[in-house]
């Protein structure tokens, strides 16, 4: 996977606060993840692109034997959160470097449309989980790209940043392929459009 593109950006989302906006869509995709989880505890979780405050890590602690987050910065107390451990890297630069087989769940929320190489990103997170484990993936899709962009450019409801480093946007027909070629398979692949169609939202089990 190239860096170029990705190091350019250098900043983690929610570095400099979030808008109500954001905060509302983190709520309604941390409930797509609480209800992919449910039941499950003792879980060795990674979080790719996690966030300044590592929101999703901190709402499955409970649930968690150890979580790992990956993003370009995480605030000072967040560090301090028992079970918790970061990697302050681009995804590029992390994800080859983690040891195969040793994450129950994966989270991708809201970034792979962030990553310049998004199928051999999802290579790795085929790579990095344990047979049975979990790929969660949150992508917007292109009927959510006008509205998002308004949002950003227009109303400045959100942070424009996340907009220009927007490097696609997905539908089923897109994100599945992708999948299965990373070594998913499509048995074990579930995917739900949510928000009136805006993202589209994917479980994929990994097969033994």
């Amino acid at each position: 996977m190239s860096a170029g593109p990705q190091a350019i950006r250098q900043e983690t989302y929610g570095e400099n606060g979030a808008s109500f906006v954001d905060r509302l869509r983190t709520w309604m995709v941390g409930h797509s993840i609480r209800r992919a989880t449910a039941g499950r505890d003792s879980i060795v979780a990674l979080d790719l692109g996690c966030g300044y405050r590592a929101g999703y890590l901190r709402a499955l602690q409970g649930q968690l034997a150890r979580g790992v987050g990956v993003d370009f910065r995480v605030s000072d107390d967040t560090k301090k959160v028992p079970g918790l451990e970061f990697v302050e890297e681009s995804i590029e630069g992390a994800l080859p470097k983690l040891a195969a087989n040793q994450f129950d769940l994966v989270l991708f929320i809201s970034v792979l449309e962030h990553v310049a190489d998004p199928e051999a990103a999802l290579h790795h997170c085929h790579r990095v989980l344990r047979h049975g484990g979990r790929l969660l993936v949150n992508v917007p899709t292109w009927w959510a790209k006008p509205i998002l962009e308004f949002s950003a450019f227009t109303l400045g409801t959100s942070p424009a940043i996340e907009m220009e480093d927007h490097k696609l946007y997905y539908d089923k027909r897109t994100l599945w392929p992708m999948l299965v070629k990373a070594g998913f398979r499509p048995s074990r692949i579930r995917m739900s459009y949510q928000k009136l169609g805006m993202t589209l939202f994917s479980t994929s089990e990994k097969a033994a």
